[in-house]
């Protein structure tokens, strides 16, 4: 089989699995040729209180043109952490260039859990997202992100599969051609609600939850999830396997002292 050459962009963490430091890993284990483009150079994940941050939007706005005169092109790009509006546009922009020539897009947009924005999010950065989105083939929020990108209320009870659908459309209308939520209680059990455009049909797929927390899950159920579609697989299929790996990799960690720094995937990677 023919593995599919994927463009990361999105943010690197100095000190913890996260991001392009969780994605890169198990993107290269799957088999797929792996480039990155960093939004921002974090001193080490939010998690512990305190940390720099490095936005590096003028470095990627040189990269482009460099990268277009040498002809360099990718069978997918999948975002994720989008320092500020200004990079928004920049990146959005390229993304659209290359969709125009078969390139398919994943979106993460990364901004808050819990019914809470992380630290620094504003009203802009949720209108960045907004952008990413409308030119997405795939976007996978969580259930606070889906809210907060559709401008609906954060239900800590969870909803219902009708309420879910209501969020995946209104995902849709943005501009994405299927969509995730994970994280997400439907009917009162822990879920990742999905549409997808191939087959125009709704799903959920429940999950046990594991009662601890490590940063950079999502980005591990991206990058499983991503992998497994550039194989062509479905989307249900490949959702599952994301989320059977998440389960797995926060089940053998679950005694870790420092939880902080994330999972490390580099010991774990036969599992997936």
């Amino acid at each position: 089989m023919s593995k599919k050459q994927i463009l990361l962009i999105n943010d690197m963490a100095g000190y913890g699995k996260v991001a392009t430091a969780a994605m890169l890993p198990i993107l290269s284990y799957l088999g797929h040729p792996v480039y990155n483009l960093p939004t921002a150079l974090v001193s080490n994940t939010l998690d512990y209180g305190k940390f720099n941050i490095l936005e590096t939007t003028d470095y990627i706005r040189g990269v482009f043109p460099v990268w277009k005169e040498l002809g360099f092109s990718f069978d997918a790009i999948a975002t994720g952490f989008i320092a500020s509006e200004r990079q928004a546009k920049l990146v959005s922009g390229y993304c659209r260039e290359q969709a125009a020539r078969g390139t398919q897009i994943f979106v993460d947009p990364i901004m808050g859990d819990e019914g809470k924005l992380y630290n620094g999010v504003t009203p802009a950065t949720i209108s960045s997202m907004r952008e990413m989105i409308g030119v997405a083939d795939l976007t996978f929020p969580n259930y606070t992100e889906a809210c907060y990108l559709t401008d609906s209320t954060f239900k800590a009870a969870g909803v219902s599969i009708d309420e879910a659908e209501e969020l995946l459309n209104g995902l849709r209308k943005i501009g994405t051609k299927s969509a995730l939520i994970t994280s997400i209680l439907v009917d009162g059990i822990p879920s990742v609600a999905g549409y997808n455009h191939k087959t125009d049909k709704f799903f959920s797929l429940p999950y046990t939850e594991i009662p601890v927390h490590f940063p950079g899950t999502g980005d591990i159920f991206s990058a499983i999830l991503i992998g497994h579609l550039l194989d062509d697989e479905l989307l249900i299929p490949s959702t599952q396997k994301a989320m059977d790996g998440v389960y797995k990799l926060i089940d053998l960690n679950r005694d870790n002292k420092d939880k902080n720094r994330g999972i490390p995937l580099e010991k774990y990677l036969g599992i997936l």
